[in-house]
């Protein structure tokens, strides 16, 4: 009986084992899949502007990373930001403001 009974505890042990190693190794493939999407992001340009539905007329210019830019901003540098608000006349974002962080001032 006794030997019955260590069996029991042996096997009830072993797929506790099992259970808890399932789960550490659900807990890691899940912090390396998280770890591996941060560094496949791209870092958010400094500047995006905003296309129409057209795709061609520019609509807003913002500050990289505003939340309200759409799926037709493009990422551009500081120089295109100042001379889409200055020269081509596109509205800076009421939101995030690149005119104001930029030093135009209207």
């Amino acid at each position: 009986m006794l030997r019955f009974a260590r069996r029991v505890v042996e096997h009830q042990a072993a797929r506790q084992l099992a259970l808890m190693d399932r789960w550490i190794a659900d807990e890691e493939r899940r912090e390396a899949e998280r770890q591996h999407r941060l560094a496949a992001r791209q870092a958010a340009p400094d500047w995006l502007i905003e296309r129409g539905l057209n795709g061609r007329t520019a609509v807003y210019v913002h500050v990289g990373g505003c939340t309200s830019a759409g799926g037709r901003a493009k990422g551009v540098g500081r120089d295109q930001a100042v001379r889409a608000l200055t020269e081509e006349g596109v509205a800076a974002c009421p939101l995030c403001r690149p005119d104001t962080t930029l030093g135009i001032l209207e």
